[in-house]
């Protein structure tokens, strides 16, 4: 066994070994379920297809259709992708709240195989979370579209955002990661980093955009809404102004490189005590 390995499998071992992880899971499983049932009901009723222009179902507008079963199935990660966030944040907070990032760092000096093995250990367990989202979400949400008679599967562009949402779920982890390296009390990162991914980035967001930039889109490379393109790329309308799915990876995968490398940088330079 490698010493990157045992790394790896020490950071999973701290994180199954707590309670914590069971109760995350029940709340990614059921916040996915739930979310795919009200969205379900919600697309597929008749006050909804009247508004929206006709029934999309069973016709020519196969994207509509394409559309919905996306939206369905990934209605939940709003949570999933703040608890991935927390999860990022615990898996190096709980060393500092708890004091055993010295030990730690003592038994195994090389802090770079150290962060290595946390930042390969969280992509595991976003890994495992996104595929329980996954489960409730699909289970649910094909069992609520086939019943109120709409398609389930209708593209294999739905297959393709199930497995893009696993990469979201393991973006945001990273992204979380980072935030609790530079802010070192566990708690406050915690309030901060879901308040401001929560709140603070989408309303920021909103407001950005509402002001004229010419040709210059900021909004659409902020985190929420970079990952919305990644689950819903199409643009709902002519004025909505959103990446394609790629741009949104990409746009993603920065923020959570730069989040992920700035900690990682921090704790292989700064004194331990």
């Amino acid at each position: 066994m490698t010493a990157l390995t045992r790394a790896v499998r020490s950071e999973l071992l701290k994180f199954f070994t707590t309670r914590l992880w069971w109760g995350l899971a029940i709340g990614v499983f059921a916040s996915a379920a739930l979310f795919a049932l009200l969205f379900g009901i919600l697309y597929t009723s008749q006050s909804f297809l009247e508004q929206s222009g006709g029934g999309p179902f069973g016709g020519q507008v196969v994207a509509d259709d394409v559309q919905i079963a996306n939206t369905v199935y990934t209605a939940g990660l709003g949570v999933g992708y703040l608890l991935m966030l927390v999860i990022g944040v615990i898996q190096i907070g709980a060393e500092y709240r708890h004091r055993t990032v010295t030990s730690t760092f003592l038994t195994q000096p090389h802090r770079p195989r150290v962060m290595l093995g946390k930042v390969l250990a969280l992509v595991l367990i976003a890994a495992a979370y996104g595929a329980l989202s996954l489960v409730g979400s699909v289970l649910v949400g094909s069992v609520t579209l086939r019943s109120r008679g709409a398609e389930a599967f209708p593209s294999a562009e739905v297959v393709r955002t199930l497995a893009l949402s696993l990469l979201v779920l393991g973006l945001w982890a990273l992204i979380g990661l980072g935030a609790g390296i530079l802010i070192r009390n566990q708690v406050a990162a915690l309030l901060i980093t879901v308040g401001v991914a929560w709140i603070v980035e989408p309303l920021a967001g909103l407001a950005i955009s509402a002001w004229d930039f010419g040709q210059h889109h900021i909004a659409p490379y902020l985190p929420s809404a970079a990952t919305q393109a990644v689950l819903n790329g199409a643009q709902a309308s002519a004025d909505d102004v959103r990446l394609s799915w790629w741009g949104g990876a990409i746009a993603l995968a920065a923020w959570a490189a730069a989040f992920a490398l700035t900690g990682i940088v921090r704790v292989v330079r700064q004194d331990i005590s």
